[in-house]
Order: structure tokens, then C-alpha cells, then sequence
């Protein structure tokens, strides 16, 4: 069995302020950590809960159920969020969290060719109903594509070193599997890189399973579409885990919750913005928490809230 640990769990659940009777989206429900906490606070109240892994939502639902039943899974990415929603006849919602990333079990189980620690064909999708896998990618994009990946979305100050290295070696042989291209990321790499700390393929793999999955972007066009669904007093909750998710949050809210005043206008004339920051610094996780669950220790959570 393999076990999800839901990282920030008591503070999300906080910060969404549930309602009974609300209308509440799990974007990313994962192993249903999150969900059943929801769940939990509701009553006449509705649970949506979005994934796109089969595993994720025979897992989750099997938590869910022992709690309540007025939940409802759609399997689909959270880029769809507005149209799946609306599909149902929702068009308000009164939450949303998010809890980007890769859920504990994708990376504990082996076949699914996120984790550089077990050996596996390279898959990395979240939906196994999807075609481009990271095999594909690291054996088809050219020299000038992996290079950006790696640099654009694992922020690889030796990108380049490492592109051409597995240019170099697909040439002999197709890469197949997690521990080939971890072997041509080590040759590709100065032994003073190598003995830095951190596994030298870390950066790699999180640039291939975003590329893979198109995490960026469908993020940000998903944020957008939940704060335009929410009621009045309704929140949205982002946790994050690097950087890239984090700055498109940060910047997606600042929008959202800043009123652009034009030069010389009066400002009694001026509307306050629709929304307002929760928190204006990123909550962390508790002491606590570190000491028992290791990947909480990147997790950032920011939050906003309709004020109109």
C-alpha cells in the first residue's frame, strides 16, 4: 500500500474557511487527504473533486467514502476546471485548493517513471490516457529543446552540458528507462558537479514530469478561471513546492488583488480591487510537520479571497 501524506493539511483546511453548505473543488485530489477533510466540514454542502489518474481517483474515493457521499470525481485536468463545472450545472464555487505537484504514491510507484530512485520505463504522465511521455521527449526534442526544459523548468545552471550529452548518447542507443538516463546525466556531468549535494538528476526529472504534464500553463489558466468563478467571501488555496508554481501564484494574485491607479485621477473615483490577499507572505510548514513528512519541506501555501 502505498501511503500519501497531505502536506499543510490543517492549514489549508483553515484558510478555506468551509462553509456547510458551500460549494468546494479539490483541483488536485490526489490520495484524498485534503478531500476528506473538506468533506468532513460539510453538510448539505458539495465536494468536486478533480484528477486526471485513474490510481488517484479509485484510491481517493475509497476515503471518501467513508465519510459522506455527497462528492463528485471528474477525471480530468484542472485546465478544464470551468467547463467540466459548468458541465454539472456549477457555476459558482465558494473554495478551490490546489496541491500542485506529484502526489507521494506517483513517485513511490515505480512503473509510473517520475522517480529517479526506482528503475522504470520513463513515463512521468499523470494521465496514462495521454501520448508524450518523458521517453519521447528525451529521445526526439533536439539540442536547443531539451537544453531550454531543462534550464526553463529545472532551472539547471548545466542544462546544456546535459542536453548534449543525451543527444550524444541516444545516437547508440534509445533511453528507455529512469536509471538510463540518470547513468547519461552522471557521464554528462564534471566529477565537482557530481559531488555537490543533491542528486545530479533532480532537476531533470522535475523539468521533464512539467513538460510532460504542461504543469505551467495549465496552473495559470486554471487560478484564473476559479477566481473568476468565486462567491463573495470565496477562496482560493495554492500550495506549491518550487519556485516556477510559486511565482505564477504570487503574480496571478497580485493581479487579481491590486487596483491600477491611472496618474492624476482622483482617488475617491477609484473602485478597490475584487479581490484581497489572506496571507501577503507564503505560510510555511510547521516544525512539526517537517519532522514527519520529508516533502513538505519546499511547500509554500498562498491564499486569496473575493471581497465583491
Amino acid at each position: 500500500m502505498y501511503i500519501h501524506k497531505s502536506v499543510l493539511l490543517n492549514e489549508a483546511i483553515e484558510y478555506l474557511n468551509i462553509k456547510p453548505e458551500g460549494i468546494y473543488v479539490d483541483a488536485t485530489t490526489g490520495g484524498g487527504g485534503h478531500s476528506k477533510e473538506i468533506l468532513k466540514r460539510l453538510t448539505t454542502g458539495h465536494l468536486y473533486c478533480f484528477d486526471q489518474d485513474e490510481y488517484a481517483i479509485g484510491r481517493a474515493n475509497e476515503v471518501l467514502s467513508e465519510v459522506g457521499s455527497n462528492f463528485t470525481f471528474i477525471k480530468s485536468n484542472f485546465v478544464n476546471l470551468k467547463e467540466e463545472l459548468n458541465k454539472l450545472g456549477v457555476t459558482k464555487i465558494d473554495g478551490i485548493l490546489y496541491d500542485l505537484g506529484v502526489s507521494s504514491f506517483q513517485f513511490d510507484i515505480p512503473e509510473r517513471g517520475f522517480s529517479y530512485n526506482y528503475d522504470a520505463k520513463l513515463d512521468m504522465r499523470m494521465d496514462q490516457d495521454k501520448e508524450l511521455t518523458a521517453e519521447y521527449i528525451v529521445n526526439n526534442y533536439s539540442l536547443d529543446e531539451l537544453s531550454n526544459i531543462f534550464f526553463r523548468y529545472g532551472e539547471d545552471s548545466n542544462s546544456r552540458m546535459i542536453a548534449k550529452g543525451i543527444v550524444e548518447a541516444r545516437k547508440t542507443k534509445r533511453i528507455e528507462t529512469t536509471f538510463e538516463l540518470v547513468d547519461v546525466i552522471k557521464k554528462s556531468l564534471p566529477q565537482k558537479v557530481l559531488n555537490m549535494k543533491g542528486h545530479p538528476a533532480k532537476k531533470i526529472f522535475q523539468a521533464l514530469r512539467i513538460a510532460v504534464n504542461d504543469e505551467l500553463r495549465v496552473f495559470e489558466v486554471s487560478v484564473n478561471q476559479a477566481l473568476d468563478m468565486l462567491n463573495k467571501d470565496g477562496r482560493v488555496v495554492v500550495i506549491t513546492f518550487h519556485s516556477l508554481e510559486d511565482r505564477i501564484c504570487k503574480v496571478v494574485f497580485k493581479e487579481r488583488s491590486t487596483v491600477n491607479i491611472p496618474k492624476g485621477l482622483p482617488i475617491n473615483n477609484i473602485k478597490g480591487a475584487d479581490y484581497e490577499l489572506v496571507n501577503k507572505h507564503p505560510i510555511l510548514p510547521s516544525e512539526e510537520e517537517l519532522e514527519y513528512n520529508n516533502r513538505a519541506h519546499s511547500a509554500k501555501m498562498r491564499v486569496i479571497k473575493k471581497v465583491v
